[in-house]
């Protein structure tokens, strides 16, 4: 490289993706991978080392006033006290562990006294109640028990819902050090040594082989801090049982369409971590590039612009009109934490960002209190009534608590939480990387093991500048990595005001110098226009980390309808939605930015919208509402007489996040 560095700062390239930097050097402060696994370029901090700060902190608070932090008694009958995992009769299965894996970090990354008591309940019950031969969890129950509504009970012994126990309890260690939590852990695997032989992953249900990546992951953690060698042989056992995603994400499976392949979509979405999580202990490529691969088939068959795919239970191809679960973008989200650590490979970091700040919000009430289990891309009428997917029960569409199948109300509790606990990470070099984006403060141990506390201050992803402060009570040498999005194409560093010239390769730059009291750096990530073609030529449009959507008014609806548990909202179109954009405006990215100057402390709805674009629309006469959702979409090819009037009308854009109804792909017609 002949660019010119300043002679105060040595930048350096990070080359963690393609393996070729840090796979030797490992952490000195953090437990991390321990050879025989491969050296991480990025390890995990321990939770509440990460402070969330506005807007982080508003969602946290609203999980804390919503459900994550009242779900034993908004929805008692699965998450109360007559749950198995607590020794009742009541659900034993994935629900009640759905819900504590993300009551913990959210409990431990707000110290919140009254969470940490709820969620301590659970872990005492199995730490309790282990059995001697290392099997934890609930038991079968003897004949003539009561079946509670609403319950799974035939499956107790199942090992797919021990996975996500073990999530938590993974976390629960993490933030308190409660050496029980090994013990547990160690007698358990060796039960699952012993067992698995003649009672493989998928011995109850299918979910344990498919999800086997969530077990394995743990396995490893566990070896790294206790260097027991049969966990690395459970390894090999726990990979050879789960199902074969490396072969799923490379063989072109994803890409067939008659028939479409029979995957469900949360399986594809945890699928995901699998190969590369099982690649620490193979350090075969073909297992770390598996997921890429396997992410671009997703996106060829069966992907959205806001980087979801359509699966409304199974894979459905791409048409914007299919629904997508929010447990898979949950997943996906927790899938790419799981990722970025291992591979350095920053691509997982745009990805984890697209889902967090499009996808997430807009399937959330804002008060935390009711979701959707299904979202759509182009999305006008949401109603309890079919639709095109392979599952239309239980108003899937509408914003409910209890509507659609209880494991989204009980899983999305992770999904902020565990955001905000991968803003930051530790590195093998013993400095510290920002490699996802969001306002929080980090203390972490560097060089040679002195605590530093970094406070990042932005309005990111809405606005382009970050802001990070250094405070050390002396000077300290150490390096600071900061990811550079694909999308960004000309970033700009600044250190105490001055800008320095960047060399940046593969999304990182690492600035090691010398580090005082108040040191700053500012982050610049200028935000342009991109647009992609998706189903039947339609049109994304995007800038920066956001995807944008039709501003449509909304009419929200409280429903009680007999068969449901509580009511539900419906919403309904009060303005028009059916426009097409004309070629040279998108060519040309003839679309108008307006940018609040005061963003709203919640800003993921239409109301708050911190970022307006204007442009041209012409309405299509004949794309109307069929079966409770837009019609087909119109070709670009098709006949003049769709466009319904020659003259254009003003649209508005807002971002996707901040929808509720939309048109995110749109018909191009003129």
């Amino acid at each position: 490289m002949n660019t010119k560095i300043p002679c105060t700062v040595f930048f350096f390239v990070m080359l963690t993706g393609l393996g070729c930097y840090g796979q030797e050097r490992r952490n000195k402060h953090y437990p991390t991978n321990q050879a025989p696994l491969l050296a991480l370029p990025y390890t995990p901090l321990p939770l509440g080392a990460i402070k969330p700060r506005g807007m982080m902190l508003e969602m946290l608070d609203r999980q804390r006033t919503g459900l994550t932090g009242h779900l034993d008694s908004a929805y008692r009958l699965v998450c109360g006290p007559d749950n198995g995992w607590l020794g009742g009769t009541g659900d034993g299965w994935e629900r009640g562990p759905y819900w504590i894996d993300g009551l913990i970090p959210l409990a431990y990354l707000l110290d919140d006294k009254i969470l940490k008591e709820k969620a301590q309940a659970w872990i005492e019950w199995s730490i309790k109640n282990q059995r001697d031969d290392g099997y934890f969890g609930p038991v079968p129950l003897q004949e003539g028990y009561t079946v509670i509504k609403g319950t799974q009970q035939d499956n107790r012994e199942d090992w797919w819902p021990k996975m996500v126990m073990l999530k938590a309890l993974q976390q629960y260690y993490s933030a308190t050090g409660d050496k029980r939590v090994l013990g547990l852990m160690t007698n358990y695997f060796r039960y699952m040594l012993a067992k698995l032989p003649g009672q493989p992953l998928d011995r109850w249900t299918y979910w344990g082989a498919q999800r086997g990546g969530d077990n394995l992951a743990i396995v490893y953690w566990l070896y790294n801090i206790t260097k027991d060698n049969s966990l690395l042989q459970l390894g090999e056992l726990i990979h050879k049982q789960t199902f074969n995603w490396t072969q799923i994400f490379t063989d072109n499976t994803l890409r067939k369409l008659n028939p479409l392949p029979n995957l469900h979509c949360v399986n594809v979405a945890q699928g995901l971590k699998e190969p590369v999580i099982y690649y620490q202990q193979s350090k075969d490529k073909r297992h770390r590039d598996a997921v890429r691969e396997g992410l671009s088939a997703i996106r060829d068959t069966h992907g959205f612009v806001n980087g979801m795919y359509g699966a409304d239970e199974h894979m459905h191809g791409n048409n914007p009109t299919q629904g997508s679960e929010l447990c898979s973008a949950v997943e996906m989200m927790f899938s790419f934490e799981s990722i970025l650590p291992i591979t350095g490979d920053v691509y997982y970091g745009d990805y984890l960002e697209k889902i967090a700040y499009n996808v997430l919000p807009t399937q959330i009430s804002d008060d935390f209190m009711r979701k959707q289990y299904f979202q759509q891309v182009n999305q006008v009428l949401i109603t309890n009534e079919g639709r095109n997917f392979f599952n239309d029960n239980n108003g899937h569409l509408v914003f409910g608590t209890t509507s659609g199948y209880p494991c989204c109300v009980t899983n999305m509790h992770q999904a902020w939480p565990k955001f905000v606990q991968n803003l930051w990470y530790a590195t093998s070099d013993n400095g510290v990387a920002a490699l996802v984006y969001g306002e929080s403060e980090v203390t972490v141990k560097v060089a040679d093991g002195r605590e530093v506390k970094i406070v990042e201050e932005t309005s990111y992803p809405f606005k382009d500048e970050i802001s990070f402060t250094i405070q050390t009570e002396r000077p300290i040498k150490f390096p600071f990595h900061l990811r550079v999005p694909q999308w960004c194409k000309s970033p700009v560093i600044k250190i105490n005001g001055e800008k320095s010239e960047v060399p940046i390769r593969n999304g990182v730059a690492v600035i090691d110098r010398t580090w005082n009291e108040k040191d700053n750096v500012a982050l610049t990530l200028p935000m342009e226009f991109s647009t992609s073609v998706w189903y039947n030529g339609s049109i994304g449009i995007e800038r920066g980390p956001l995807v944008f959507a039709l501003r449509i008014k909304e009419e929200w609806v409280e429903v009680k309808k007999e068969g449901f548990d509580d009511t539900y909202w419906e919403v309904r179109p009060k303005s028009s939605w059916n426009y097409s954009l004309a070629r040279k405006d998108v060519e040309e990215r003839n679309f108008e930015v307006s940018l609040r100057d005061e963003l709203a402390s919640y800003p993921w709805n239409s109301e708050n919208a911190p970022i307006v674009v204007k442009a041209r629309g012409y309405k299509v006469a004949n794309w109307t509402i069929v079966n409770g959702q837009t019609g087909m979409l119109p070709s670009p090819g098709g006949p003049s007489e769709q466009v319904k009037d020659t003259e254009s009308v003003e649209i508005e854009l807002i971002p996707y996040g901040c929808s509720t109804l939309r048109i995110s792909q749109f018909p191009v017609l003129r």
